[in-house]
């Protein structure tokens, strides 16, 4: 990876330092042209290599059509958790998925490094495969796609599908969720995800990226929240992509990073179906003094009943049912209220 951003960088800055010297298109273009076997010769993965061919596979089964002949019965939620570290709000997700709840969800979970299983609703089946993620980078969108690839091959009956980190906690009770989703009458089967294209720093990010053209032109590159909840239909339209994933999945150009985990589901989304989505996300994030691309991270003093129902309300007409950033240490805080407060809606 550090080879192929070598190689990008460093073809770029001598292109731009030679395009002066050329009076003439045509002679750029050739030296363009000429310099291409060079450049695959450098870093001969960098544009043609697919995939992990088990992520295709993957995908291949996901997206292909499956049985609905029970979908009849209950529709389920399902809750996808990306993580790097252990659970820490186990216990509060614990109380969050009640035994008496289990008809209307399901749980997946990648993690890695691998972390040890917490029980509960949480045993060793519900882990997925796993690989390495890291900030700022295609795979934590490669390690969503996983995610939601499981869950629409595990259970048919899911029919929206919930991003969440281990620094998430819920802000109602599960039958709230539940009902919200499938019973609002204001958003009806659209997916909830945050899609901008107002951003200042999107034509910086955008130029950060390698070529996106022809298949992403600027006035379709969109900007949200990593935090999504998505339609079967939207899930499997996310498995079944190769197209701009062949472009996302590619290294920024420059150090500053490009965060294509920021990029790539609300650009395919808004390309793809732009009226299918609400445009928002169901996830609070507090952006007030944030530092180096990181939100607000809550810590125990700031917690009470008041910050609850503070980040449940919205400026619109829909609510909040997620929230982060949470440190560790508002576990303690948010359980001694997860009754009285959190769970009654």
């Amino acid at each position: 990876m550090k080879s192929q951003r070598f190689v990008f960088c460093h073809t770029v800055t001598l292109f731009s330092y030679l395009s002066p010297m050329f009076s003439s298109p045509l002679l750029l273009s050739l030296t363009l042209f000429l310099s291409l076997p060079l450049l695959l010769f450098l870093s001969p993965n960098l544009l043609l290599s697919p995939p992990d061919a088990d992520d295709l596979a993957l995908f291949r089964r996901a997206a292909a059509p499956h049985t609905t002949s029970h979908l009849s019965s209950t529709p389920k939620v399902a809750f996808l958790f990306l993580t790097n570290t252990n659970l820490t709000f186990f216990p509060l997700w614990e109380s969050f998925f009640s035994p008496s709840h289990t008809h209307l969800f399901n749980i997946y979970i990648h993690a890695h490094p691998p972390i040890l299983p917490p029980g509960g609703p949480f045993p060793r089946s519900r882990f997925i495969p796993s690989k390495p993620t890291s900030r700022a980078s295609p795979s934590l969108i490669a390690a969503a796609r996983r995610l939601i690839a499981a869950a629409l091959l595990h259970d048919p009956l899911n029919l929206y599908f919930v991003l969440l980190s281990q620094h998430c906690i819920p802000l109602h009770s599960l039958p709230f969720v539940h009902n919200y989703l499938f019973k609002n009458p204001t958003f009806p089967h659209r997916s909830f995800i945050e899609i901008l294209s107002e951003d200042p720093n999107l034509h910086a990010r955008y130029l950060a990226r390698p070529p996106m053209l022809p298949e992403v032109p600027f006035s379709s590159f969109r900007v949200g929240s990593q935090f999504f909840t998505l339609t079967r239909r939207h899930a499997r339209l996310v498995v079944r992509d190769l197209r701009l994933w062949n472009k996302f999945r590619l290294p920024c150009l420059t150090p500053e990073p490009c965060y294509p985990e920021e990029h790539y589901f609300p650009t395919l989304l808004s390309m793809e179906d732009p009226n299918g989505s609400t445009g928002f996300t169901l996830t609070r994030v507090n952006w007030t003094g944030s530092w180096d691309g990181h939100p607000h991270t809550y810590t125990a003093p700031e917690i009470s009943p008041e910050l609850i129902h503070r980040l449940r309300r919205s400026n619109s007409s829909y609510v909040y049912l997620f929230a982060r950033k949470f440190a560790p240490e508002c576990l303690q805080p948010l359980m001694d209220m997860a009754d009285d407060v959190i769970f009654r809606d």
